[in-house]
């Protein structure tokens, strides 16, 4: 294609939505007010935006993503302003959801992107799972009304309870909390111990359960 072509094809989409998919990997932010976003995301922005850089603690706007280990958190970055901010997370897919009121998502604390600042939010770590090299789930508890942004290694499947999945694949879940397994005939084939050991365990029929056909382990402590 000639560059005409080139620049028409792959100009911004129009549209009037909070969070639009430019593609699969790249989120547009139409911001006016503030948005939490995963520090390092941005790309790129376009109008009269302010950012701050935010290290994680626990409550308020800097309470996003705790390591259970060592009590430090991923880096949260805050804009606001009125513009576009165009966000991306090293090639991963961008699942846009919106949040009714009342409506709650549980989220791995890697997979968070962005999500409105009028979603509410907590912390929490499933500690029960921290001997394997996940080293502690860490999660994002999110409450409606609101855009939120997940992203995924690949194409998410989404799962009804009963089901046991891979903590390192485990991407969401809402309706359901997990418990935790431990299967002890699963062991790789030189005699370690297995990571799938350790498996999250959702129970009953409410529900749904995100996994993404990728293992992605939490940062090594």
């Amino acid at each position: 294609m000639n560059l005409e072509e080139f620049t028409e094809t792959n100009a911004p989409k129009a549209g009037n939505e909070t969070f639009q998919l430019e593609n699969g990997k790249l989120l547009d932010i139409a911001i006016d007010g503030s948005v939490l976003t995963k520090a390092g995301s941005m790309i790129s922005y376009e109008g009269d935006l302010e950012f701050t850089g935010k290290s994680s603690a626990e409550g308020g706007i800097t309470g996003f993503i705790k390591q259970a280990a060592t009590s430090e958190g991923m880096p949260v970055m805050k804009a606001e302003g009125t513009g576009h901010l165009y966000l991306a997370d090293q090639g991963k897919d961008i699942q846009v959801l919106e949040l009714d009121e009342g409506e709650t998502v549980t989220v791995n604390g890697n997979d968070i992107l962005a999500f409105e600042s009028k979603v509410e939010y907590s912390i929490g770590v499933i500690d029960s799972i921290s001997g394997s090299s996940s080293g502690g789930l860490t999660n994002v508890y999110l409450e409606g009304p609101g855009y939120i942004a997940i992203t995924t290694h690949g194409e998410p499947l989404v799962l009804t309870p009963p089901v046991r999945t891979d903590p390192s694949a485990t991407v969401a879940w809402s309706g359901v909390s997990p418990g935790t397994h431990v299967n002890s005939s699963l062991s790789d084939m030189i005699g370690q111990s297995s990571d799938e050991r350790r498996q999250l365990d959702f129970t009953g029929s409410e529900g749904f359960v995100v996994v993404q056909p990728f293992e992605e382990r939490q940062p090594q402590q």
